[in-house]
């Protein structure tokens, strides 16, 4: 994406305007990391968990009566998690420590968010994809979860009458 430079320096200004903020990601709202300002973080797996949480906010927004989805704001013990919309298909993550003013992120987060969303706009009218293709990973696969934490079990194991995994 042509506009890939613009958007991380708005993300460096934003950070720099804000300097609580540890991180700051744009996304396209499917997970495919647009930009990024995220040391310490692996922005792929920021992206995909907006896109999750992205998806859960926006119906429960839409449920309630609220109407569309303007931002999502996480306050964990060490700090906050706040998603911004940007534009039509792009989303703003940004990472802030716990003493940020919260006031602060939203306005410069709402801005950022407004800016980011012109400009992917922009590059989308224009014909250019919204994000690159991730990347090739070299780590391991993740493993693949089951059901409450149960084990698949092999096919010499005699299958049990539990009752969380029997058919009614």
């Amino acid at each position: 994406m042509a506009a890939e430079a613009e958007v991380l320096d708005e993300l460096h200004r934003l950070r720099a305007r804000v300097p609580q903020l540890t991180g700051a990601l744009a996304a396209s709202a499917d997970g495919l990391v647009l930009a990024h300002d995220t040391p310490g973080v692996e922005p792929d797996g920021l992206a995909a968990l907006t896109a999750a949480a992205l998806g859960v906010a926006i119906r429960m927004a839409e449920s309630t009566g609220h109407g569309d989805l303007r931002e999502l704001l996480v306050r964990g013990v060490h700090g906050y998690v706040a998603t911004y919309a940007a534009g039509g298909s792009a989303v703003l993550t940004l990472l802030a420590q716990d003493r940020v003013n919260v006031g602060r992120l939203h306005l410069e987060g709402r801005r950022s968010g407004t800016r980011i969303g012109e400009l992917v706009d922009a590059a989308t009218a224009r014909g250019e994809p919204a994000a690159e293709p991730a990347r090739t990973s070299t780590k391991a696969p993740l493993r693949t979860r089951t059901p409450r934490g149960t084990t698949p079990r092999s096919p010499s194991t005699p299958a049990t009458n539990h009752p969380r995994t029997s058919e009614s």
